[in-house]
């Protein structure tokens, strides 16, 4: 504040931001949830903010997988499978928010940083190089069935729990989403000529 001529107050503003303001320490720590009046237990919110944070984690690494081999796929079918990768990952990306987001509704803090993603995610890391096509595949179908065998069990358990939101959550995109993707990848896997002589 600062004093005009006529002796009252004026309120001064600047423009220039608050830069490098890194003190003040976390404000809610990882893994716990506040209370949100959702008519949900402590326990049912503890339970699906732990298993969708897993999900999200891989899901980070499966997108990113995607986009590796978006970038990296060759052959014949380049074209193609360009595309598809991409779509993919674009679909995965769209699950990343939506299950941060569902986190955080929670009351819970969704894994935001890929390093901590990594940590938290069992989705086995590729070689830096370029792997064949039926190599890159069979790995997104791994991690893609690694995320649906976790996903089926915490949505049966989010069920039970009574969380309704979750379970959907789980079933009607984590799941349908990945199993529809890991249909559209393994037939690329089936052996079969364009011709017969």
């Amino acid at each position: 504040m600062t004093a005009t001529q006529d002796g009252t107050q004026e309120v001064s503003s600047s423009s220039q931001p608050s830069l490098h303001q890194h003190g003040g320490g976390e404000i809610q720590k990882f893994g716990t949830v506040k209370q949100f009046p959702l008519g949900l237990s402590y326990d049912a919110r503890m339970y699906a903010a732990e298993k969708l944070n897993r999900t999200l984690a891989d899901t980070q690494i499966l997108y990113a997988l995607y986009k590796k081999s978006h970038w990296n796929v060759r052959g014949a079918t380049f074209y193609q499978l360009h595309l598809l990768l991409d779509k993919h990952a674009g679909e995965q990306l769209a699950l990343v928010d939506t299950i941060a987001e569902r986190v955080q509704s929670l009351g819970a803090v969704a894994v935001g940083d890929p390093r901590h993603a990594a940590e938290l995610s069992n989705i086995p890391r590729p070689p830096d190089g370029v792997e064949p096509v039926p190599a890159m595949l069979s790995r997104l179908l791994d991690a893609h069935e690694q995320i649906l065998v976790d996903a089926h069990k915490a949505a049966a358990k989010s069920a039970e729990l009574g969380d309704d939101g979750t379970n959907d959550l789980l079933v009607s995109q984590v799941i349908r989403t990945g199993e529809l993707q890991c249909w559209f990848l393994a037939e690329h896997l089936v052996d079969t000529p364009l011709v017969r002589i």
